[in-house]
């Protein structure tokens, strides 16, 4: 159980007292639905992310410059390295030659996507799709993902891979159920990101945002590196705490109300 307690902003007064608790994937019993499973896989599919931009301004030792042999298109010698390299070798070749080339930087995402009673039909259509189109377009990155209501359970951890037709499954057999509980799943996320250099984590937030239960979340937001919020307007939703969130946690809001205003929303996410 997570009890961390927050001092809360002005405006934002405690909703209720208690605490959710953490689980780990609970077997409902129940099985998905075929044809939201089967629009959910389609959806997925078709949803497509950038990789991450390549870090043209890398500071030397800080991870984000490698030094690698030359094979064409850089300029940028590793004098050390190639002094090295060319000690030992009477009859240099180009790749005898080392160079430091800007790597992709390794995303660490934690997904909160909110299954409480609010979110049904159209909504879990688009909550699954989003779960599956990033957990297959960050493959070489690290994914969590945690489905909340008044309590949470972890689809899949930071470090641990999970399928994406898995997570996708799993997330549709979650029944929609209970209130609304957003600061829960934001500590999760935090401890989730404890370990994570700040520029290489974020956290996307897919909610309506009615807060009806649980402490405010605003301060948990603010202590996130990043926080992104996928707003859904299908229905009932709070615009005014989503808002708030992400001006908290240094990201962006973006209003959804069908899949297929995922992939852009998301594309604009991770264009920076």
């Amino acid at each position: 159980m997570l009890t961390e307690e927050p001092t809360l902003l002005d405006g934002g007064p405690a909703t209720t007292d208690e605490h959710g608790v953490l689980t780990g994937v609970a077997d409902t019993g129940v099985a998905p639905d075929a044809e939201t499973l089967r629009r959910a896989r389609e959806i997925a599919a078709r949803l497509a992310l950038p990789r991450p931009r390549r870090d043209l301004t890398g500071r030397r030792g800080a991870g984000e410059l490698a030094s690698v042999p030359y094979r064409g298109g850089c300029d940028d010698i590793d004098m050390d390295r190639t002094v090295e390299q060319l000690a030992t070798r009477p009859v240099p070749e180009d790749e005898d030659i080392v160079v430091r080339e800007a790597v992709a930087t390794r995303r660490s995402v934690v997904l909160l996507v909110d299954v409480s009673g609010s979110m049904r039909g159209e909504r879990v259509r688009t909550a699954a799709a989003t779960v599956g189109a990033l957990a297959a377009e960050l493959a070489r990155d690290d994914l969590a993902v945690i489905a909340f209501w008044s309590d949470a359970a972890v689809l899949a951890h930071l470090g641990r891979r999970v399928r994406a037709q898995s997570l996708v499954e799993s997330m549709v057999a979650i029944p929609a159920r209970g209130l609304t509980n957003l600061a829960f799943p934001l500590q999760a996320a935090r401890r989730e990101l404890a370990r994570v250099p700040a520029r290489d984590a974020r956290v996307l937030l897919l909610s309506d945002c009615v807060h009806n239960a649980g402490p405010d979340p605003r301060p948990f937001a603010a202590r996130l590196p990043r926080l992104d919020v996928l707003l859904d307007t299908t229905g009932e939703q709070d615009p005014d705490l989503a808002r708030d969130l992400a001006r908290l946690g240094h990201g962006r809001l973006r209003k959804v109300r069908t899949y297929r205003d995922v992939a852009p929303a998301l594309s604009e996410f991770f264009s920076r």
